[in-house]
């Protein structure tokens, strides 16, 4: 089932190319308005997700280095372990190989992260304008892929009584 890590190899090149049209595009901290519900806004993330652990001092950069080279061989031993009727799971693993890698990438090359999309909303009583974390392509790639992944587990018929 390593076929399917075509679908990595697009998931890495769309956000390689985003996070460079943004930088190229974009001055950081800076939101350009899309619609009324979506910016672009050029940030960086030295942490993970929500920017957890991101003012640690740099520790963390090898730290979540390491942990996605982990996943990443985790997950291409998962694949090429699947059988071809599991071609749901291997989409959604390779999502999130590719998300793990394009993100990767930016640790590797920049130690940090580049982020740019940026989703607002109104929350009724609570807050006129939240705004959700700031995004990527990779970031994209991987909540979609743990999402399949998530639907699959709960819904499979293989599942044992």
């Amino acid at each position: 089932m390593l076929r399917w890590t075509w679908v990595s190899a697009i998931v890495i090149f769309m956000d390689q190319l985003t996070k460079w049209m943004a930088e190229d595009g974009l001055t950081e901290g800076v939101p350009v308005k899309i619609f009324s519900f979506l910016n672009m806004n050029l940030n960086y993330n030295q942490g993970a997700a929500f920017s957890f652990l991101a003012t640690q001092g740099g520790w963390q950069r090898w730290f979540f280095t390491a942990l996605a080279l982990f996943v990443s061989i985790f997950i291409l031993n998962w694949l090429r372990t699947l059988s071809k009727d599991e071609k749901w799971t291997a989409i959604g693993l390779a999502l999130v190989l590719g998300g793990a890698i394009g993100n990767l990438i930016d640790r590797v090359m920049a130690g940090k992260v580049i982020d740019f999309i940026d989703f607002h909303f109104p929350v009724p009583m609570l807050n006129p304008d939240y705004h959700f974390a700031t995004f990527n392509v990779a970031d994209i790639g991987i909540s979609i892929g743990a999402t399949l992944l998530i639907v699959i587990s709960l819904f499979s018929a293989n599942k044992d009584d």
